[in-house]
């Protein structure tokens, strides 16, 4: 190689979803979000808060990809991260070193990022907690990684099994994490008015009383069961 290769790549511009977009998504669970999605979008079960009570949040994402053991593109989205911003870090579910911590946490909370996710690992709970940032990852370790890179920013990546895109929408609370992606935004707003009635009204039948499911119930009554005593 004739030269060495930069140890930062950065796309700047990309597409962003307006304010009143995002706040349609607003306290939507992320199983709504996920059922107008045909049952998918949500990252690997192990992306969860590291603080549940405060894991709710919507906003757009900005992707980083990171070396394994290292968080220069974590680090260098600081830079780029504008209010309502996500911090979306791909790390191919290195979990050996910690890519993210308390004051990593606290420098996104001031450049005014919704929340940081990321399929690896973090560490300095206590920080975190204290920073108020919604922050999800695979788990925590005291290990500490290195900020040397090669890290990629802005760039298309897959974070806990999920293509993402910097703009797509992400949407977090207890559950996990789900990924709306730019083409699909309509469609899932459109949907979401019939997810919320169809919920609604099911939790009113449970409510009420209701034991076995309708469709359990005609399916039991039809010719597609056959009973074995």
């Amino acid at each position: 190689m004739l030269e060495d290769p930069p140890v930062l790549q950065v796309r700047r511009n990309h597409a962003r979803p307006d304010t009143a977009t995002l706040a349609r998504f607003e306290g939507v669970p992320t199983g709504f979000v996920v059922d107008c999605m045909d049952g998918r979008g949500a990252l690997d079960f192990r992306v969860k808060p590291v603080d549940p009570a405060h894991a709710d949040f919507v906003g757009a994402a900005l992707t980083c990809l990171c070396g394994p053991g290292d968080n220069l593109a974590v680090v260098g989205a600081l830079a780029f991260v504008q209010p309502g911003d996500v911090i979306m870090a791909a790390t191919d579910h290195f979990t050996g070193l910690a890519v993210v911590g308390d004051r990593v946490a606290g420098m996104a909370r001031n450049r005014g990022a919704a929340a940081l996710v990321t399929d690896g690992v973090a560490r300095d709970t206590p920080g975190i907690v204290a920073a108020g940032l919604p922050l999800f990852c695979y788990g925590v370790t005291p290990n500490s990684c290195a900020a040397s890179g090669p890290g990629v920013i802005g760039e298309p990546v897959v974070v806990g099994g999920v293509a993402v895109q910097s703009g797509d929408i992400v949407v977090g609370d207890r559950d996990g994490v789900v990924v709306v992606p730019q083409a699909q935004i309509a469609a899932v707003l459109t949907r979401l008015d019939q997810v919320r009635r169809a919920e609604a009204a099911m939790d009113a039948r449970v409510a009420e009383g209701l034991g076995v499911p309708d469709k359990i119930t005609a399916l039991l009554g039809s010719t597609r069961v056959r009973f074995l005593d």
